[in-house]
């Protein structure tokens, strides 16, 4: 998986600046714990943080190549990511002359690049960010996965290029400054994650299956892959068997891995679709079962009351589905109170790079949880996006949420979910002009969706919800997962993601995504045979969060810190009165959502504020 850090400054010989190459590739060091490399010649300066997945004795990075025949390197790369069909390109490679020096997948990518150039990005089936330089052409391309499961950032500058896995790799450099403007802000305080935006001034995020390359005449970009809209010809049963199809041939290519694999489990349709996927497989292969964990919270059996969101507690079903399959099962219990301990969020944030974007708890629970896993596995399967993919989430199926003219998420029935900005100033909220932000943001998200034409007028909306939904609110989902899994030094798989499923299931009709009407009726039914009943049947139910008043007394706590600390960084962005108020507050009770997110957004976003030394220039 790893974490990769580098600098193209055609005015500058780098290896004078070896330093500050080291430094950028140091902040990496969570995401690759178990090697590091550099390399530096003339204008570019490459650095690499290992995690050793696959190949563990090879596969060391950054890595060279040169074309079959010749000895001369022609080209070095810093990779990290996982391509899961690359046994396939190895031997397509091989029979084209190729003599491979590792077993790894990254000397594979870097030479179908030798072979195929810029269009080697086309063979690849995976999740992955890297930076790949020419050495004959003094030539860098940053590429980027086709649904942005890895991260990619970069910062342009007069004479090249900044980049990295990770913001902080980038604000290691002395060029690059700790600025937020009103359009990072903008990002900081609503959920709507513009495609390619960054937070910090001048820094911009590679986007889903986009290539940037860098030479002397400057930056060019172009997508190499987005969501096209294609008449869906199959009939609903040849539909639910490609889909599993797909489903089968996917959690196979994504299995391949020489650490100990496990998978989460939720007790929901997704994970568990998952996981008897692999169980079948391993227990066919004649090997040990599946390896899952599941979490919960202490004493959350008995004190779990449904908040109109969360339905049901998720033990009950993760019992079925580990009795149906027989995996090797650990549960791992948090305590809530633990979730508010300032080093945690400390943590949180520095992984993060910002503050928590929304349900300020789900972090460090996140966290903690892959902290465990870690322990015990080094790659994980994730059942994260089938909802993106095939119309889980309620607001897909809310007469309310669908026709409204914003995200759905935001619609006036379920915007209080996601409403961090109670405890902010009115001021500065009116000078950032946030609704007309919202709303265009919403109408640049429209304008990207693909027309099929003759689309009636439902599947035109439900392809637009769809699409808003896989190109903005999975990014968040798949950003959140990925810092909290490499923070532990977890490789985490996402299945769902895999762009031929994802390309399937945006062209099927919606009367045929809800053909038994519910929501994933497709993947319900594809999976139907693989699961117990219960949760076959189960409705959709999120991430569980904690609803222990203890763990309000702790952000309450910390709140009234910031009240009485006058050099809180964060106090210049508040109301301060409302913040009063909201400490004062009788907490014997779980608050509804919306005020425990505005409390968790200006704690998480004072913790930010504190350790990046952020200034705010608006």
């Amino acid at each position: 998986m790893c974490g990769m850090a580098g600098w193209l400054s055609y005015s500058r010989d780098l290896k004078l600046h070896q330093d500050t190459i080291q430094k950028m590739t140091d902040t990496m060091a969570l995401r690759g714990p178990d090697g590091e490399g550099l390399w530096i010649d003339g204008p570019i300066g490459l650095g690499h943080r290992r995690l050793s997945v696959i190949d563990l004795e090879g596969g060391r990075q950054p890595m060279t190549a040169n074309k079959p025949g010749d000895r001369q390197d022609v080209a070095v790369i810093s990779y990290v990511g996982e391509v899961y069909n690359f046994r396939e390109l190895r031997s397509e490679l091989v029979n084209k002359g190729h003599n491979f020096n590792t077993n790894s997948d990254t000397e594979v990518v870097l030479r179908a690049y030798i072979e195929w150039g810029e269009n080697f990005v086309e063979y690849l089936n995976g999740m992955y960010g890297f930076a790949l330089w020419d050495i004959r052409k003094q030539e860098l391309i940053l590429v980027r996965d086709r649904m942005g499961v890895k991260p990619l950032f970069y910062f342009p500058t007069s004479d090249g290029v900044i980049f990295g896995s990770e913001p902080k790799a980038i604000l290691a450099n002395p060029m690059v400054p700790r600025k937020i403007q009103a359009d990072g802000m903008r990002e900081l305080l609503e959920l709507v994650k513009t495609p390619g935006q960054a937070i910090f001034a001048g820094m911009k995020e590679v986007l889903p299956g986009e290539i940037i390359k860098v030479n002397r005449d400057g930056i060019k970009n172009y997508r190499y892959w987005k969501l096209e809209a294609h008449k869906h010809e199959d009939s609903l049963e040849q539909t639910i068997q490609h889909t599993r199809d797909l489903l089968e041939d996917i959690v196979d290519r994504q299995m391949v891995t020489d650490v100990p694999l496990c998978v989460l489990l939720s007790g929901g349709l997704d994970s568990s679709t998952i996981t008897s996927l692999v169980s079948k497989k391993l227990l066919a292969q004649g090997k040990q079962n599946v390896r899952t964990f599941s979490l919960d919270f202490k004493d959350h059996g008995e004190e779990f009351v449904s908040d109109g969101f969360r339905l049901t507690p998720d033990t009950p079903f993760v019992l079925d589905l580990v009795k149906h399959v027989d995996s090797n099962h650990g549960q791992i219990i948090l305590d809530s109170r633990e979730l508010a301990d300032p080093e945690l969020r400390l943590a949180v944030v520095r992984a993060l790079d910002l503050p928590p974007a929304y349900w300020g708890d789900l972090y460090p629970s996140l966290y903690r949880l892959f902290e465990e896993v870690r322990k015990h596995s080094t790659a994980a399967l994730s059942g994260e996006a089938a909802d993106e993919v095939f119309g889980g989430y309620r607001w897909f199926h809310d007469p309310a949420a669908i026709p409204a003219d914003t995200f759905p998420w935001m619609s006036t029935a379920t915007v209080k979910l996601f409403d961090g900005k109670s405890l902010f100033d009115k001021y500065l909220l009116t000078k950032l002009d946030m609704s007309n932000f919202v709303r265009d943001s919403y109408q640049q998200a429209l304008n990207e969706v693909p027309e099929l034409p003759g689309e009636d007028p439902t599947n035109r909306r439900m392809r637009q919800i769809t699409h808003i939904h896989l190109t903005r609110y999975v990014q968040s989902l798949l950003d959140r997962k990925d810092r909290m899994s490499m923070a532990v030094g977890l490789e985490l798989r996402v299945p769902f993601c895999d762009h031929r499923l994802v390309e399937y299931a945006f062209n099927i009709p919606w009367e045929m995504k809800t053909f038994d009407g519910r929501e994933k009726s497709i993947l319900r039914a594809a999976a139907k045979d693989l699961l117990p009943e219960s949760i076959v049947q189960r409705v959709k139910n999120p991430y569980p969060a904690t609803q222990d008043p203890a763990y309000e007394r702790e952000l309450r706590s910390a709140m009234s810190s910031i009240v009485k600390d006058p050099n809180a960084p964060v106090r210049q962005l508040l109301d301060l009165g409302l913040v009063k108020d909201s400490v004062n507050r009788e907490a014997g009770r779980v608050s509804p959502l919306h005020e425990r997110m505005g409390m968790e957004r200006v704690v998480g976003m004072n913790s930010w504020l504190s350790e990046y030394d952020v200034s705010i220039d608006i």
